[in-house]
C-alpha cells in the first residue's frame, strides 16, 4: 500500500461459489467503509442469477470476455466481450445468464457495498477457478436465500419473472 492506494493481487481476495458461479471478491465494503465492491465473477455455459434487485445499490458491469444475455423489466440485451451494463438504484429486477459455449468473465462494481456481504452469506468458499454444483433450490434452501436477501435489502423474484 502507497499512502491511500491499495494494489489488490491477482491470488487475493475471497472465492465463493455463488448459484454455481466463481465469485472472487477482489476489494470488499469492509475494506472501503462500505463505499463500494468489486467481484470477479466467472459464470459457466448456462450460469447466472435469477432475477433479483436491489433499489439501494447500483451495479456496473463489464464484460471481459464471453457472452451473457442480461434481462431487466426494460427488455433483453446481449452483452458480448468489451460490453459495459449499468443497472442503477432504483430496484429494477434484472438477471443474466451465460448463453455463450465459454465461460463467461465479468467485473461487477456495486455502489455503495452490500452485495459482496449478501454473496459471502450465501456463497460457500472456493478457491479460484473451481466450480461448485449449485445448491438444490428446495423450500428450506429457497427460505434461506430469501430471509438472507431481505437482510442484505435484495428483492427475489421467481425464475420465469422477466420471462
Amino acid at each position: 500500500m502507497i499512502d491511500n492506494i491499495k494494489a489488490i493481487h491477482e491470488d487475493q481476495g475471497q472465492t465463493l461459489s455463488v448459484v454455481g458461479d466463481n465469485y472472487r471478491i477482489i476489494i470488499s465494503g469492509e475494506q472501503t467503509q462500505g463505499a463500494y465492491a468489486v467481484i470477479d465473477m466467472l459464470v459457466p455455459p448456462g450460469g447466472g442469477p435469477g432475477p433479483h434487485s436491489h433499489a439501494n445499490i447500483q451495479e456496473l458491469f463489464y464484460v471481459v470476455d464471453g457472452e451473457l444475455e442480461f434481462k431487466t423489466e426494460a427488455g433483453k440485451y446481449t452483452a458480448k466481450k468489451g460490453a459495459f451494463i449499468n443497472i442503477p438504484k432504483g430496484g429494477e429486477a434484472h438477471c443474466f445468464k451465460n448463453t455463450g459455449n465459454g465461460m463467461a468473465h465479468l467485473l461487477c462494481t456495486v455502489i455503495p457495498a452490500g452485495l459482496d456481504a449478501f454473496f459471502q452469506e450465501i456463497g460457500r468458499p472456493t478457491s479460484p477457478g473451481k466450480f461448485l454444483a449449485p445448491p438444490v433450490l428446495n423450500v428450506e434452501e429457497v427460505a434461506r436465500l430469501q430471509a438472507a436477501a431481505d437482510r442484505h435489502g435484495q428483492k427475489v423474484y421467481p425464475p420465469d419473472y422477466l420471462g
